[in-house]
C-alpha cells in the first residue's frame, strides 16, 4: 500500500485527512479512489491504515482501520555531515534514513565547497527534509529523522553542549585514529552494554582540516579509520552508519 506522511501536528485521530501536497499526489498523480486503502505515518512511531472515504475541494477524507506503534530505534545515531559538492548530499540523506540516522547535521566545513548563506541554508534543509520524508515512504521507516540546518561545526558544538552522547566519534585520515570495532567493544566491556546515542562525524572531501579535527578531540569525539583505501564522502557516510547499524540497531 501507498505511504502517506502527516506531520505529528496535522495527526488528529480518528479524523484523519490528507491535505496540500500529500492530497495532491493521492488524487492527481496516483488517481486513487474512493475504498482504496492507504498508510499514514507521523514520523514518531505511529502508523495508521486508513480507507479513503471521499474526496473534497481541498483535503481527502479518510476512514481508521488499524493502528500500531512503532518503538524506537535501540541506539540515537546522528550523523554529522559535511556538506559536499554536488547532489551527494541528498544521496546522503536518504540512505541515512534507510540505515536509520535519528538525526542528520550537515556541516559547513573549512573545505566545504558549496555556499551556504542563511537564505540557501533554509531552502536546503527544507529540500533534504523533504527527501527524507519520501526515503520514509519508501523503506517503511515510521521515526523520520529531523535534518538540521547547515551550520558550522564550532557552532554545531555549541549548540549540543548541553546535549549527552555515550559515544562521540569522527572519521579521519590522520594517524593513530582507531577502529571503530575496538572502540565499540572497549565500550562495551566497560559499560557491560552498546551505546545508546552516538554522534557520528564525516568529513568532506580531503577529509576536515587540523583544526576542526583538535576542535572535535577537544568536545569529546574520537578519531576513527575508515580503513586503508581512502574513500568518496558519500561512501564514507554509508560505510559507518552501516556499521553503526549493523553493531547497535539489530
Amino acid at each position: 500500500m501507498h505511504r502517506f506522511y502527516i506531520s505529528p501536528e496535522e495527526w488528529r485521530c480518528p479524523t484523519l485527512a490528507l491535505r496540500g501536497s500529500e492530497a495532491h499526489h493521492a488524487r492527481d498523480v496516483l488517481r486513487m479512489k474512493a475504498g482504496e486503502k492507504i498508510v499514514l505515518f507521523n514520523g514518531r512511531g505511529r502508523e495508521v491504515t486508513v480507507e479513503i472515504a471521499a474526496f473534497e475541494d481541498d483535503e481527502i477524507r479518510l476512514r481508521k482501520l488499524h493502528e500500531a506503534e512503532t518503538p524506537p530505534l535501540r541506539c540515537q545515531i546522528i550523523l554529522g555531515q559535511a556538506i559536499p559538492k554536488g547532489k551527494n548530499m541528498e544521496l546522503i540523506v536518504q540512505k541515512a534514513v534507510e540505515i536509520g540516522a535519528a538525526e542528520i547535521a550537515p556541516i559547513i566545513s573549512d573545505r566545504t565547497i558549496v555556499q551556504v548563506d542563511s537564505e540557501t541554508a533554509a531552502q536546503k534543509q527544507s529540500k533534504w527534509q523533504q527527501i527524507a520524508v519520501e526515503a520514509a515512504k519508501q523503506c517503511g521507516q515510521n521515526w523520520l529523522p529531523h535534518v538540521h540546518a547547515p551550520r558550522k561545526l564550532s557552532e554545531l558544538f555549541s549548540v549540543t553542549s548541553n546535549e549527552s552522547f555515550d559515544l562521540q566519534l569522527i572519521g579521519s585520515l590522520q594517524p593513530g585514529a582507531r577502529h571503530l570495532k575496538e572502540i565499540l567493544a572497549d565500550y562495551s566491556s566497560e559499560h557491560q552494554h552498546g551505546p545508546r546515542s552516538v554522534l557520528m562525524f564525516v568529513g568532506p572531501e580531503g577529509d576536515f582540516t587540523p583544526a576542526e579535527l583538535a576542535l572535535a578531540r577537544r568536545h569529546g569525539c574520537e578519531p576513527i579509520t575508515l580503513g586503508p583505501i581512502i574513500l568518496r564522502v558519500e561512501t564514507a557516510a554509508i560505510y559507518c552508519l552501516s556499521i553503526l547499524s549493523y553493531e547497535l540497531l539489530i
